[in-house]
């Protein structure tokens, strides 16, 4: 059996033990064996085990029940939420956009409000007068997205789009600086764009749920195709 070499002997631990979680050898809501069985297997002492429990209780991973002893509760770890964006190339990430906002733009249609209605007119307009700066057109337009999303009353849908904000606005200003011309801030194409837009606003206002969620399907897949 694998055993630990001399830096880092906690870190090495968790991750031995890590490797032997995810292998199979304790499923799911099993109880781990106990310091002084552990400690010889990883070649540690009692201490380094607590430790090394500690770390992967601190990943999800495991779980110390006082008077019970210590149980699997995850057989793998989430990776940062932000090293996984900014990681995953721009047609994944969009993707992703499209599962959040198309849900949100059906839900937003069902629970807008009055002021969610003036909120996401004021950011059309907004988005009219954002000028030639790239930057300023990008942030626009995804202020506007937000308010579609916010409509949708779950923190969970906004919480995941703010998420993504960051990833697609550089994505989408790269893009419309190697494009001069013929894009949607300084072209003929502003007014489709912007129409596009105004119609997904609009089925929101007006409660019509499907079609809501059908423009942000078709204008996310064509962002998709612009970007990639």
């Amino acid at each position: 059996m694998e055993q630990v070499r001399r830096t880092s002997l906690a870190d090495q631990a968790a991750r031995l033990l890590f490797e032997r979680i995810r292998a199979g050898e304790w499923h799911l809501g099993a109880k781990l064996p106990g310091e002084t069985t552990l400690g010889p297997q990883l070649g540690v002492g009692r201490s380094t085990v607590r430790e090394a429990i500690r770390q992967l209780a601190g990943r999800g991973v495991l779980e110390t029940r006082q008077g019970a002893g210590v149980f699997v509760t995850a057989l793998d770890v989430n990776e940062d939420w932000d090293r996984v964006l900014r990681q995953a190339d721009i047609a994944a990430v969009i993707e992703g956009r499209i599962a959040i906002e198309t849900e949100a733009a059906s839900l937003a249609a069902q629970r807008r409000t009055a002021t969610d209605i003036r909120a996401m007119r004021r950011a059309l307009a907004q988005r009219v007068t954002a000028g030639q700066s790239a930057e300023k057109y990008v942030d626009a337009d995804m202020a506007l997205h937000r308010t579609v999303v916010a409509a949708a009353h779950n923190k969970v849908l906004l919480e995941l789009f703010d998420g993504f904000v960051p990833r697609v606005r550089q994505a989408m200003i790269d893009m419309l600086g190697l494009q001069p011309a013929g894009t949607p801030c300084d072209s003929d194409a502003a007014g489709n764009d912007q129409q596009a837009h105004a119609e997904l606003v609009q089925a929101v206002i007006d409660r019509q749920s499907a079609t809501a969620a059908q423009l942000s399907r078709t204008h996310l897949t064509s962002l998709k195709a612009a970007l990639v």
